[in-house]
């Protein structure tokens, strides 16, 4: 019962945005989870930080080490966001964390996500497993799974979103991002090109900083893979089973995290091959039906929905492309989709819900803005753009559902 009423709560709240670290540190320190002792990574981002979880998550439980990870947001379950050892907890697991948390918190008010956060945390508490992975829920320094120290930080990328909460440049950004460093631990930065604010903000912290490109590489072809990155030289890895260069980024990102452990929480050049070329997450490029085709993947930023457009290119379509959208309205609509429009036959624009959707009419002036003879129908809710869609393809066209996770969430609901 207390599952159902916490997950009703995020419908009725879904965007409830707080940060700070007092009041949600004061309740962990009721729930005695902090100081917090299992191995921990913390993964934060712009773009890129489910993937490396998800490859983190499959190398470890694929060496054999007992593993606990927390992601956000969901595409169709709660349970997605905690695992153990690769698989959703139970609901019976998450109440009992719930009703732990609700009982701690007092007369603390506390968001959807931190109530969350603590839930998981005290989810691996009582578990113990040899390494916990922390998915950051918006930038870092002030985000509640800062809360917890992290062994390794995890910067996946750099890029423009969250402007209202996070700065209005990459400057600003980074430094949020980089607020999960940790004086003398290794802080892994998988954007090749990073403002200066996270390098400055590695040496005043005293993180030892690895950057892609200049500390650690991967480099694929159609045969295979190979990773250099501190004292290790992997030669022999398979090609990545995640569809799209970007995840080179994101996989070569997770291999440095993993190298700095290595002494710690021992892994094989097999261990890592088996874990790359098996690894899949849900909403990246993930095929749902092949006739017509429908593709659905959460790109919701400028920087993501570039990568779709490339993977597109890289993989086109035999027929159109008719695109199904849904946006929230204080992402950078027009920036993110100017790099679809070239790709785009026909739009099937969906409102999603207030107060942070945006409406079928605004994602029209937007696409009119970069094209204006772009082809759009409106639609009130994504459940009747799908159908549209659906009924106009042709077999061999492709349908793109693009724009937000509850987009991609909305689709697999009603294809399933």
């Amino acid at each position: 019962r207390f599952f159902r009423v916490f997950v009703i709560r995020q419908n009725l709240h879904p965007e409830t945005i707080e940060l700070g670290l007092d009041r949600v540190g004061r309740v962990a320190r009721r729930l005695k989870l902090l100081p917090f002792f299992p191995v921990t990574i913390v993964v934060g981002g712009t773009n890129g930080k489910g993937s490396v979880v998800a490859i983190l998550e499959s190398i470890y439980t694929g060496a054999g080490y007992s593993v606990g990870s927390y992601t956000s947001p969901h595409l169709l379950r709660y349970n997605e966001r905690v695992h153990l050892d690769g698989k959703e907890v139970s609901d019976d697991m998450l109440c009992n964390a719930f009703g732990r948390v609700e009982q701690a918190r007092g007369d603390i008010e506390l968001t959807y996500f931190e109530f969350g956060t603590l839930a998981a945390m005290v989810v691996f508490e009582s578990r113990a497993p040899d390494i916990v992975i922390l998915e950051v829920g918006l930038g870092g320094r002030l985000d509640a799974v800062n809360l917890f120290d992290a062994d390794v930080a995890v910067v996946t990328s750099i890029d423009l979103d969250h402007m209202g909460w996070l700065g209005t440049n990459r400057e600003q950004i980074g430094f949020e991002k980089a607020g999960i460093f940790r004086a003398r631990m290794p802080a892994i930065c998988g954007d090749p090109d990073p403002p200066a604010s996270v390098t400055d903000f590695a040496r005043v912290t005293g993180a030892r900083l690895y950057i892609q490109g200049r500390d650690f590489t991967l480099q694929c072809t159609d045969e295979g893979c190979k990773f250099r990155g501190g004292r290790v030289n992997w030669t022999d890895l398979p090609t990545i089973a995640l569809p799209g260069r970007h995840q080179w980024l994101n996989t070569a990102t997770a291999l440095m995290a993993v190298v700095t452990l290595i002494e710690r929480l021992p892994v094989t050049e097999l261990q890592v091959g088996s874990a790359m070329a098996s690894v899949s997450v849900p909403g990246r490029f993930q095929v749902l039906q092949h006739t017509p085709e429908v593709v659905v993947d959460v790109a919701h930023n400028p920087q993501s929905i570039r990568a779709l457009a490339a993977l597109c290119l890289a993989r086109p379509s035999n027929g159109r492309t008719l695109a199904v959208i849904g946006m929230m309205h204080d992402k950078a609509i027009e920036e993110s989709l100017a790099a679809m429009v070239p790709l785009v036959q026909q739009w099937y624009l969906a409102a999603l819900p207030p107060p942070r959707g945006a409406t079928s009419a605004s994602l029209e002036r937007s696409l009119l803005a970069i094209d204006s003879d772009a082809v759009c129908h409106l639609f009130e809710g994504l459940d009747s753009a799908f159908k549209s869609a659906l009924s106009d393809a042709q077999p061999e066209d492709r349908i793109l559902c693009f724009g937000s996770f509850v987009t991609v969430g909305a689709i697999m609901r009603q294809l399933s």
